[in-house]
């Protein structure tokens, strides 16, 4: 039996594969509708490499079509529960 992804369960997900990137970031200060790419100055590797964390704590396939719904930590949360991701 699979369990739902909830929004605070995501959030933490989402902030964890994040700070995996940018360890020495406050991600206290990043406002959760801010795009995180241009907020923390992300390479394109640096997004990839976030993008791979998410999947990999998540197990939800995350394509490159996925991306623009992964450019803050709102819309994070919001596809990952949509996908109904279970742990």
């Amino acid at each position: 039996m699979t369990t739902p992804l909830t929004v605070p369960v995501a959030r933490t997900i989402v902030l964890n594969a994040l700070h995996q990137v940018v360890p020495d970031e406050d991600l206290t200060v990043l406002g959760d509708d801010r795009p995180f790419r241009s907020e923390l100055e992300l390479d394109s590797l640096d997004f990839l490499s976030f993008v791979e964390n998410l999947s990999a704590a998540t197990g939800i396939r995350i394509d490159e079509s996925d991306y623009d719904a992964v450019t803050s930590v709102a819309s994070c949360v919001s596809f990952l529960t949509a996908r109904g991701a279970a742990l």
